[in-house]
């Protein structure tokens, strides 16, 4: 323990010569710091964002003709069954404000623990795809199915059973940090695929897959349900993860090809 009287000066000393002696410790908090930059950029996207609730209802709509004229507007079905059965509308809010974010960070840190060589790619891939939903948001704002006419919010519905209020699955009284108009593409949908795809890259557990896929589909499914996405926004953001991730994996792949048959490393295979 330091002193009282410790001079700042030794205090930044103090905690230099531990980041020097717990490089692991050095990384983590790198990492967290670069994680919570990424979300504070996704969160304060919405400062840039179309506010336009119209021009965000016309696009809606647009989707909504397309997905009848390919069969896919299954969203009034799905949610009236979370409307109108209690336990489903309740289990599916506390799933969509919740899961989303422990699953996500829970993978990540595992990752970080217990495979580096596969956290470096999972972590690029989940940047990546954060970006360009980013992108789609700033050029593409999309109404939700709660901001049409016939849909019901769901966890409006059920805010007195959760912490949530309103405004998407944010906190009461934190709703002005959501970007409601960021339905496509559905990165709950995203990072789900996101996290099945790492458990059968790291696990050979059958069940533990099957698990993967299950949280992959059961999200896609609450998320329709709640009336916060509709159905090609969870086919798009699954789209976006499984390129995102095949551009990285790619890139890595390229990357240790070419340092492998570098000048280099071909003269130090000789020597």
């Amino acid at each position: 323990m330091l002193p009282m009287q410790t001079r700042p000066s030794e205090v930044f000393q103090a905690v230099s010569q531990q980041f020097r002696q717990h490089p692991r410790l050095r990384r983590g908090l790198t990492e967290a710091a670069l994680l919570v930059v990424l979300y504070v950029g996704y969160s304060a996207s919405r400062l840039l964002a179309d506010n336009d609730l119209g021009s965000a209802r016309d696009h809606a709509l647009e989707l909504v003709r397309f997905e009848q004229l390919v069969g896919l507007n299954v969203e009034p079905l799905i949610n009236g069954w979370f409307t109108d059965i209690d336990w489903l509308g309740i289990a599916g809010s506390f799933w969509y404000a919740s899961a989303h974010y422990i699953v996500t960070v829970g993978i990540l840190i595992w990752l970080f623990v217990s495979r580096q060589s596969e956290y470096l790619l999972a972590r690029r891939a989940l940047v990546f795809a954060t970006v360009i939903g980013l992108g789609f948001y700033l050029l593409l704002p999309m109404a939700p199915p709660r901001f049409i006419g016939g849909y019901v919010d769901v966890l409006s519905q059920y805010s007195g059973v959760g912490w949530w209020g309103a405004d998407a699955s944010a906190p009461r009284g934190l709703g002005q940090i959501t970007n409601e108009l960021a339905a496509m593409p559905s990165l709950h949908a995203g990072y789900a695929l996101w996290v099945a795809i790492v458990v059968w890259r790291t696990s050979s557990s059958f069940r533990a897959r099957r698990l993967a896929i299950a949280y992959a589909a059961i999200t896609a499914f609450v998320i329709v349900g709640t009336g916060n996405h509709w159905v090609l926004d969870a086919v798009v953001g699954w789209m976006v993860v499984g390129f995102s991730y095949a551009i990285v994996i790619t890139a890595s792949t390229c990357t240790s090809y070419a340092a492998h048959h570098s000048p280099l490393a071909e003269r130090a295979r000789h020597e």
